[in-house]
């Protein structure tokens, strides 16, 4: 078998050419097996003890790589060539990896025409399976009269042809099979139709072109018919985190001090009775907190449980706070290295910008895992297939995974300010627009609640991320963002993290860690502002509250909020500017700041 060496990112492999993903290599079309065709000596093993404890038993490995140019024993991934049915540019016969050369199989058509991978594959609609179309058994399929008996006892395998003719029409109409053995021609627009392959008698092999065993139960989903390249065919699952220290959040400490209290014993004796609220006041009062706290602690209802996400960055939260909250230089050293700074109010700076922001934190150094965990296709609800299908299901199933070093910016918003801001009723009216339309939508539930302060923290962290890319000198697609802003954790969480992640130096040049600081950060934000005051779209932009994919997005467009796709937790959705510099219906999170700094006197040396 000829072997073809191509180069990919480290980062590639997880997406967009991740485990089950086709990928074009030189006009071939190839698919990535799952990790059980790894070899383990070559793909070495990354840490990250808290992305496992979310994942669950495994192994992170990354694929092999290399510097500079590749020799025959480099190691490398394999991948399989798929899909096998391809076509003779020169003379259009369609063959199944017929070309042959001394043995060995090539690229060729015995006219010495190249062979070109067909365009349209077999996806399972909820299954998550691929497979080839069978175009012979498809060509001499269907319900019109031209399926004669000739037709269906034909055996001339090798006379098929992909041909091109105009005088059928245009589009997909003038794409036709065609068999020479019995004149059976069909347009290939009848494999797009609702239900085709199904009325043909095409069913889904309920499993992936590189598994050769026959699946333990048969799919009976339909399948549809897709081009090879797009989008929906492969719809990675990923997970990463910040390795950071494990802070345990302030409310799991607050509850080990309400349970090794003297009087927490008599508070869980009475179990809600008059005693228990008596009591359990005596030790509010005591330890800070609220009665509804103590009770709750008491009632052990205070574990809160979300999805792997979300555990993660409650985890990455207290520890940001307790870099930031202390103040100053940070001195530790490791991998996760934060500079805390309060943000106090000046005489320069706007009013309406202090008591909205506590304080920033230069993040030095950074280190973040990003795993591929499965995949899925034909749409979101599909099931999921792992990124390890070995048979042996004893051992840790590995998973793809790449290490990214980097810096960034982490601001702290005031929570009573925002908690103040997202109880108004036009601010959660607007909101309330969002999570209708997430709820409903088949995929869009996997994203975060857009909840007010999550619209509002997302938005300004794009505008950021556009700013930033001028100032830093990274470009925009190498910053990525994290956004904590949840009300609904028992620790609410309020602040956004921008932070370059790459494999290499282009993560830790030091561009964007000096913009952390106070005084460049708080000048850079409101020309964010500024810039996102007028949209070059406006009116129609700013009047807008259905934009981007699922209308997912309302006064947000390519002009003003959005940014790289890969520089996005949500993929450019559920974004709106109005959330944050206001508008005719709402109160903007900080609106009014650019009001000041427009109304303030000039300032001469």
């Amino acid at each position: 078998m000829e072997r073809i060496r191509h180069d990919l990112r480290s980062s590639e492999i997880l997406s967009p050419f991740g485990v089950g993903a086709i990928v074009d290599v030189r006009g071939q079309s190839l698919i990535a097996p799952d990790t059980s065709w790894w070899q383990k000596k070559d793909a070495h093993e990354i840490s990250c003890e808290r992305l496992l404890q979310r994942i669950g038993p495994g192994v992170l490995r990354q694929a092999p790589t290399h510097a500079g140019r590749a020799a025959k024993e480099t190691p490398g991934l394999l991948y399989w060539r798929f899909p096998e049915w391809r076509f003779c540019e020169r003379c259009t016969k369609l063959s199944k990896l017929s070309g042959k050369d001394r043995g060995k199989w090539t690229n060729k058509c015995e006219c010495g025409g190249a062979l070109v991978p067909m365009r349209y594959v077999a996806i399972c609609e909820k299954g998550s399976h691929i497979q080839d179309i069978n175009w012979f058994m498809w060509a001499h399929r269907g319900n019109d009269e031209g399926v004669t008996d000739e037709v269906r006892f034909c055996r001339s395998y090798k006379e098929l042809k992909f041909i091109r003719s105009a005088k059928h029409g245009e589009g997909l109409k003038s794409l036709r099979i065609t068999c020479n053995g019995c004149k059976r021609s069909r347009s290939v627009s009848e494999l797009v139709t609702k239900g085709a392959l199904l009325r043909d008698g095409i069913k889904c092999d309920g499993r992936q072109p590189w598994e050769s065993d026959p699946p333990a139960r048969v799919c009976e989903h339909p399948l549809v018919a897709a081009q090879r390249g797009a989008t929906g065919n492969y719809i990675a699952e990923r997970l990463s985190a910040l390795d950071i220290p494990e802070e345990r959040p302030q409310s799991a400490e607050l509850a080990d001090k309400i349970r090794g209290h003297v009087l927490f014993d008599r508070v869980r004796a009475d179990n809600g009775g008059p005693q228990a609220e008596m009591v359990g006041g005596w030790i509010a009062d005591e330890l800070g907190t609220t009665l509804e706290v103590v009770l709750g602690v008491a009632a052990d209802d205070g574990e809160d449980v979300g999805t792997p996400l979300l555990d993660l960055k409650d985890g990455e939260w207290a520890a940001f706070l307790k870099k930031v909250e202390p103040g100053g230089r940070d001195a530790s050293g490791g991998d996760f290295v934060v500079d805390g700074w309060p943000l106090a109010p000046r005489t320069e700076w706007p009013n309406a910008l202090a008591g909205r922001i506590v304080s920033v934190g230069q993040v030095r150094r950074v280190r973040e895992v990003r795993a591929l965990l499965g995949f899925r296709r034909h749409d979101a609800g599909a099931d999921l297939i792992t990124a390890d299908l070995g048979p042996d299901k004893s051992r840790k199933p590995i998973y793809p995974a790449i290490e990214m070093f980097g810096e960034g910016i982490f601001i702290r918003f005031d929570e009573t300010y925002l908690a103040g801001w997202e109880a108004r009723p036009d601010v959660r009216a607007r909101a309330e627009t969002l999570i209708a339309r997430r709820n409903t939508s088949t995929w869009a539930n996997r994203l975060d609640v857009p909840e007010p302060r999550y619209i509002a923290l997302h938005t300004i962290a794009h505008l950021l991320i556009r700013r930033l890319a001028f100032a830093s000198g990274y470009s925009s697609a190498s910053l990525q963002e994290r956004i904590y802003a949840n009300s609904d954790r028992v620790d609410r969480t309020a602040g956004i993290l921008i932070y370059t992640a790459a494999g290499d130096a282009q993560g830790t040049l030091g561009g964007l860690v000096r913009l952390g600081a106070p005084d460049e950060l708080v000048p850079l934000l409101i020309t964010a502002l500024n810039d996102a005051d007028v949209c070059s779209n406006d009116p129609v932009c700013i009047e807008s509250d259905r934009q981007g994919a699922s209308n997912l997005n309302l006064s947000a467009c390519h002009g003003c909020s959005l940014v790289s796709e890969t520089s996005c937790e949500t993929a450019n959705r559920l974004l709106d500017r109005q959330l944050v510099l206001g508008g005719a219906k709402v109160q903007g999170l900080l609106e009014g700041v650019l009001d000041g700094v427009r109304q303030s006197p000039p300032v001469h040396d």
